[in-house]
């Protein structure tokens, strides 16, 4: 499906035509912010003759992410257990192939990031697909616990939540912690979470951002820059060992290993020296938040079924044809680009991405009028 999307959608066959909105992809659509263009050619300008030289993990962006992740979490991470990498992609890839063996599984939710799949398989992995609870978007702790089996070794929990902009509560993480703390007793091996956070900086209403790092110290964190700067083609992120990790010191001499194996997913030079001004600011939130309020008021009042994201940069729209990718490539018919559905494994629903700007925004709302009340489910 994802490589059917890449190939032959509305989307690869016209997201390069003038005046098309293109609500795919977290991708910019506006100038970057002149604090990153600055924080990046300050980067540039080298300080000694080892500065474009291989870099692993250089202290420096070492101690940073880790302070940072200790405001945001009150976790105090040791800036010795901040693996750097090319993006979060690359951390997830890193996270299981340090936890897991060949043929083991992985749980993941639906619906997920839709690359998480081809992650896990390349790992030599299988996947393990529960669902979330459709109302809330909450995860399924039930489906989780039941799916577990003695060759279970990882959850991929992903909060706040792509597509569905859910950040999931305390309480949620408290139960999951529970789950696995059981089932890792009853099949005899540790069942890991590695938590995929690229959005925990991107959070709406002044929320209370929970990881499940801290709630059950057997979690491997994920983090990418890319989103929190909307920048996703300047690949740089990290794998974070909190410090209650019982297998820390196990892991750490895999991971660097794992590292170089991989192709070298250390992140360039230029980038890692960028880190610490980069953890100074982030994408302007409250003008996502605004995009938002927008974009939900009015697809609400139109009739769409819409909730109301607590993070990312994503709407999960539920489709009025039950037929998500017919929906969707009517909308293209109309010059708007969306993600169906079923990308998501989820059929019934389509993704919008909140990072197209304002005027595609404004542009594509009586595209989407036109199309719900020409969808089957309100025709006459």
């Amino acid at each position: 499906m994802l490589n059917k999307f890449f190939t032959s959608s509305p989307w690869a066959k016209r997201k390069n035509e003038p005046d098309i909105c293109d609500l795919t992809f977290g991708n910019p659509h506006e100038m970057p912010q002149d604090a990153y263009v600055e924080a990046l050619q300050e980067a540039t300008f080298p300080r000694d003759d080892q500065w474009f030289a291989y870099k692993q993990n250089t202290p420096e962006a070492q101690e940073a992410a880790a302070s940072s992740l200790e405001r945001l979490l009150g976790v105090p991470f040791r800036p010795e257990d901040i693996h750097l990498t090319t993006g979060g992609f690359a951390a997830i890839a890193l996270a299981l192939k340090a936890v897991a063996d060949p043929g083991d599984e992985v749980i993941y939710s639906l619906p997920p990031w839709f690359c998480y799949e081809p992650i896990v398989v390349e790992a030599g992995l299988v996947p393990v697909k529960v669902t979330v609870n459709l109302e809330t978007f909450d995860l399924d702790l039930d489906q989780i616990a039941a799916a577990i089996t003695v060759r279970t070794r990882a959850v991929i929990v992903n909060t706040p939540n792509n597509p569905t902009g859910r950040i999931y509560p305390a309480a949620v993480l408290q139960g999951l912690a529970a789950v696995l703390e059981e089932a890792s007793a009853r099949i005899g091996r540790r069942v890991y979470v590695i938590s995929d956070e690229p959005y925990n900086r991107i959070v709406f209403d002044g929320a209370r951002f929970h990881s499940p790092v801290e709630f059950y110290p057997h979690t491997l964190l994920a983090y990418s820059y890319g989103k929190t700067h909307l920048s996703p083609g300047e690949r740089i992120g990290y794998l974070a060992l909190p410090p209650t990790l019982p297998e820390r010191d196990g892991l750490v001499g895999a991971l660097a290993a794992l590292q170089l194996a991989m192709g070298w997913i250390y992140p360039n030079a230029v980038l890692q020296h960028a880190l610490p001004r980069l953890e100074r600011f982030s994408i302007d939130v409250a003008s996502l938040q605004r995009k938002r309020d927008r974009m939900v008021d009015a697809l609400r009042e139109m009739g769409y079924r819409v909730s109301r994201p607590e993070g990312t940069f994503y709407l999960f729209v539920g489709s009025p044809d039950p037929d998500d990718e017919a929906f969707v490539a009517s909308l293209a018919d109309r010059g708007v680009l969306v993600m169906p559905g079923a990308l998501f494994e989820t059929p019934g629903f389509f993704r919008i991405s909140l990072t197209a700007n304002e005027e595609m925004l404004e542009r594509s709302l009586p595209v989407f009028a036109a199309a719900i009340d020409r969808s089957p489910s309100t025709a006459d």
